[in-house]
Parts: C-alpha cells; structure tokens; sequence
C-alpha cells in the first residue's frame, strides 16, 4: 500500500485460508511493534496506538473468526479504515481494562464523558482527543465505554516537536477522576512517528 493511500482495499486481503496457515508467525513478527505501541496511562487505562498494519491484522483477524467471507469485507473495512491515521494524526483505541466485572462497572459509572479529557502534549503544545465517531460513549446513566478511539490531530509544529529526541512527549487525562500522565519515551516516539506524513 503507498503511504499516501492510508487505507486498507479488498486487494490488501489474503485469503482465509493462506491467513490461517501464517497467522501464528505475523502475530509474532509484530509483537516487538505493538509492544511500542501499547502505553499504560495510570493502573487501569492503555492507550493502543492504531497503524495501516494493526488494522489489516484486526481485519484479517476478524474475517478468519467470523467467517463471512467477501461478503464480509466491506463492513470490516468500514469499521476500521477510520482509524488508521491519516498524516497528521495519531490515532488510539484506549481502554480501561479492569479483571474484575464489579469493580470495573464500578470504575465506568462514575467516569461519564472522560472521553472528552485525553490528551497528547508535545512540548508545550496540547492536542485534546476527539472521539472517532465524533460523539461521545457515555450513556444516559452517566457510565462510559470500556473503549474509546480517539484521534489527536496535530499541527506541522507539533510533529516537528515530537520527531525532536530531545522534546518532552506524553499522555495524559485532564479529567481529575482520573489524573495520570505517562511519557512516551524515545523509542515509541520513533515508532509512532511513521504515522505522519513524510
């Protein structure tokens, strides 16, 4: 795919069959990637940075459990084209990952419209996130999703910022419900950095 398509096409799809036989070996080949981009923010919450290639292994993935077929494709690729990013972007599925089913209903009743506090700081520049669906995932009853996915646009200075190793980069939650913050260290920043344009 070049660069500038930043979307997945049915041609991008191999087969099921051919999916199955090396799914084991590209699960592998990617984890030392998707490790770099998993950032833990606070005890309860982990930022998944999206990408052109973590969206074709979901999209893979899912056609394989679910089986649809072709018929498939077109539903899959609307679901997760939007979130690959776009150049000037960075792109995240955050969640809120507690075991324990009481305690996260707990956790999500009293976090409504967090949704709306995540950020990315590079240097003295704030990007707010902004929800994909641009709608928020807080119910009526004030209890909000588990996952969000959220895309921080970026200006040509605030890449800049991020692409110089000596710039101080992180997440973080404005919300005081959930106040952490978490620094994206050199090599993250490297990796998430091929998300913009060239």
């Amino acid at each position: 795919m070049p660069q500038s398509t930043r979307e997945i096409t049915s041609d991008d799809i191999i087969p099921d069959a051919e999916f199955r036989l090396h799914r084991a070996e590209r699960r592998a080949s990617r984890l030392p990637i998707k490790r770099l981009r998993r950032v833990a923010l606070g005890p309860d919450c982990t930022f998944y940075f999206e990408s052109f290639d973590t969206m074709l292994f979901q999209v893979q993935e899912m056609l394989l459990v679910e089986g649809g077929g072709p018929a498939q494709i077109s539903g899959e690729l609307a679901a997760y084209n939007p979130l690959i990013p776009q150049g000037e972007e960075l792109v995240a599925t955050v969640m809120f990952e507690i075991e324990n089913a009481t305690r996260r209903a707990q956790f999500l009743a009293g976090l409504g419209s967090i949704e709306r506090n995540f950020y990315l700081q590079t240097g003295d520049q704030r990007s707010l996130g902004t929800p994909e669906d641009d709608s928020a995932r807080t119910r009526e009853d004030g209890k909000t999703s588990a996952v969000h996915f959220l895309r921080f646009g970026m200006t040509k200075q605030q890449i800049a910022t991020f692409q110089e190793p000596s710039a101080h980069v992180m997440i973080g939650c404005a919300d005081p419900r959930y106040a952490h913050m978490a620094v994206l260290g050199p090599a993250v920043r490297i990796e998430l950095a091929r998300d913009f344009r060239p």
